[in-house]
Order: C-alpha cells, then structure tokens, then sequence
C-alpha cells in the first residue's frame, strides 16, 4: 500500500488549500519552476515527516517536480489535515498520516514512511531520525543525510551526535537565518495568538502574560502579546536571555512568583515541565495554558491528567481540568503545539522562507553527502544568502552593495 489515509474523496478540499498557499509562496515557486526544468532530485527517495498540512504539501509538490520519490507522514496527530493527504496522494506522493491517529497508529505511519527507504529524510521533530537510530538501524544504510527544522528536533540531534550515535550527517535547518529569525519569531508570534484567541474568542488587551522561555519563538509571542496590549511577564533560566527579556521591556521571575499572576501562559523552550501541577494549583481559575514547543510534555500533562478531579471540553479545542482545589485550567490542543494542533500555523510566506531551506538543504545532502561527517552540520551561509536575496527580490526591494574600496578595507587590519 501506497497510503494510509481516511478518506480519498476530500481531495478536492485540499487542492484548492495548497492553490492558496502556493500564491504566497513565491520562493518555491521559483524553485518549483527550476526543479521542473532540472530535475536534480531524480531517482532520489525522500521522506518527510512535519505538519501535514497544505505548506507542507506544497513542498512535498515541489520535490517530486525535482524527480524525487516522495513519502509523506505528519509529526503531529492533531496537526495532519485528511483532505490535505488527500490531495498528495491523488497527485501521486505516498502518504501515511491522518487527524487524530492514535499513539500507535501515529508510530506505525513514522515506520511506513521509512520502509520507504530513503536516501534524504527532512524532519521536524526528529520521529522519523529516532526510529531510524532506535527500532530500524538497518534503514540507516541507505540514508545519506537529513534535514531537521525544530529547537527540539536539534537538541536531540546534538545529544545523539555528543554520545557518538548519529549515524549519518544531519544538517541543522532550525538554526539557519531564514529559517530561526523569521519562522520562530514571526512566524511563531504570529499563528500562537492566532490560535489563542480563536480558540478563546477572549481578549488580550489588560491580561497578564506568562511566556515560558526567551528563545526565538517566545521572543515572537511576547513581543505579539506586548502589540496586543498585555502585560508580559517572562520566565528564563539563561541570564541572559533574562537580562534580553528585562530590556525588552518585560517583566522576570521565576515560575514560581508568575503562576499566581497570569492569565494566559504559553510555552516555548523544548524542555519538559516547565509547568507543573503544583504552579496550575496557584494559578487563577480559569487560567488559559498554550504550548507552543514541539511536544506535549513542557505542561505536564500527564502530571495534570492524573491530579484533576475532572475534565470536560469547555470549547471546542480547549480541555477544562478540575484541580482539588476547585480551580480549572483551560488547556489548549491538549497541550500540543496550539498553532497548528489547534489552528492553521505558521504563515504561508514565513512558511515560505522555512520550506525553501529545506529544499536546498535537501540538495546540499545530494550533492555533498559523500563529505560529510556524521554530525549536525549548519547550513551553509550561500543557501542563506540565496534565499534572502530571492525573498526581497519578490518583494521588490533593492538594496546597496559594498565598492571594491569597501571590500578591501573590511578585510585590511590596517585603518
């Protein structure tokens, strides 16, 4: 079988999501149009695994008009969009993914799409790496390299490359500057807020603000709370993102001393129980809780699972826990990434720069894996450079270039 999907005939839906986006993605766009003409990726088996949704979709299209055999799975249950799969499968991408999988349907789908065989996998998240280094090391063989684009994704990758583990070259696509300054910070700022208040329909303006970490993504969702006229207030463990977040204009303190503050708490740091039942028992009644990092744990959800006196859906998207205290929290997308488990992500052309990354990391692996260390591997400051200058020549913009005067005297120790 080609695809594990819930229902064919949505695909129609989902063509007309990926036509909207591809009208805003004009860096795929041109790349689509040199793929078709080139076909780098001939032959090339790659397997995907991020958000199932239309962005993505468009960069599955646009790597099969490279030539490479495509197989697609979703790195997130809530965030895979059936008529999304869909559509790939009508145009001829396998695809093994559908909303709402269980736990094991949703790890048997990361096995289908690596049975594949891939040469390149593109990541998020690192599901499809971790299966790969854990349960199949015999597909490691046939994988040159791959493409990781999340905080959480890295650090795993990092600690795998620490104790010697890491099978084959991975490149660190998160950390690229189109990738981590705009997809993090706008991209991220943008679609959480998108999330929360559609899913709330509460307002921002006069609330208090708890953002869990001071990375780039929280930057992006503090920064968006702060237009939306909240008061922030910003949890660090890193002094100087602490002494950022305090120049910045927000207020710190720990967790601890924010809890019985905030009304709205989101967090972004890829690190597991920043929130804990015993700040949830200090917080207001009521209080909204968002989780914007990778995985389901940075809110202990399973700590609160199991200390609630009571669960109900109090809106669609939104589980109210009872605590022994009589207080509720209210838990967006089950503690998921609320962006995209519970609304539509990142923007089409933040998207857009993230995708194109992707892409030309994809073709960095091609043709430079035979070099390459088994390490993560940062991409390289020309993909990074073709990219910004595409995006601004789509915006229209120009701007200045340095004389050979200037080039010689910034590279001359001498005045």
């Amino acid at each position: 079988m080609r695809y594990d999907i819930r229902d064919i005939n949505l695909a129609p839906y989902g063509h007309t999501k990926i036509e909207w986006v591809r009208n805003n993605m004009p860096l795929l766009n041109g790349l689509e149009e040199e793929f078709l003409k080139t076909k780098p990726l001939k032959g090339v088996k790659i397997s995907l695994s991020i958000h199932l949704e239309a962005k993505t979709a468009y960069l599955c299209k646009v790597l099969a008009a490279g030539g490479a055999q495509m197989a697609a799975t979703g790195s997130n249950n809530l965030s895979t969009q059936d008529d999304i799969c869909a559509a790939l499968v009508e145009d001829g991408i396998s695809v093994f993914a559908y909303h709402g999988a269980t736990e094991e349907e949703y790890n048997r789908h990361i096995e289908m799409c690596l049975e594949h065989k891939p040469n390149i996998i593109i990541d998020d998240g690192g599901d499809l790496v971790g299966l790969v280094h854990g349960a199949r090391p015999d597909l490691a063989e046939e994988v040159w390299g791959g493409c990781e684009e999340t905080t959480t994704g890295i650090i795993r990758l990092r600690a795998m490359e620490r104790d010697g583990m890491l099978k084959f070259p991975m490149l660190a696509v998160n950390d690229a500057d189109c990738k981590h300054l705009f997809d993090n910070r706008y991209g991220t700022g943008q679609s959480v807020w998108d999330s929360i208040m559609h899913n709330t329909n509460l307002i921002v303006a006069g609330k208090c603000v708890v953002v869990v970490g001071y990375g780039w993504c929280s930057r992006g969702i503090a920064m968006r709370a702060a237009a939306l006229g909240a008061r922030v207030i910003v949890t660090e463990i890193d002094p100087i993102k602490a002494m950022e977040a305090k120049m910045d204009g927000y207020d710190v303190m720990p967790m601890a001393k924010a809890a019985p503050l905030g009304d709205i708490f989101i967090t972004a740091t890829g690190c597991k129980h920043t929130i804990t039942v015993e700040h949830m028992l200090t917080m207001k009644d009521r209080a909204i809780l968002a989780n914007a990092g990778h995985f389901n744990v940075e809110i202990d959800m399973a700590g609160l699972e199991e200390a609630a006196v009571s669960k109900k859906e109090t809106r669609e998207n939104i589980t109210g826990y009872t605590l022994e205290n009589g207080k509720m929290v209210n838990v967006i997308g089950e503690g998921k990434l609320a962006n995209i488990a519970a609304g539509n992500g990142h923007p089409a052309e933040v998207m857009d720069l993230s995708f194109a990354v992707q892409a030309m990391s994809a073709l960095y692996i091609l043709e430079h894996h035979g070099e390459l260390p088994n390490a993560v591997i940062d991409v390289s400051e020309e993909i990074d450079d073709i990219i910004a200058r595409r995006r601004l020549a789509a915006w229209g913009i120009e701007i200045d270039k340095l004389t050979p005067e200037q080039e010689a005297y910034l590279n001359s120790w001498q005045l």
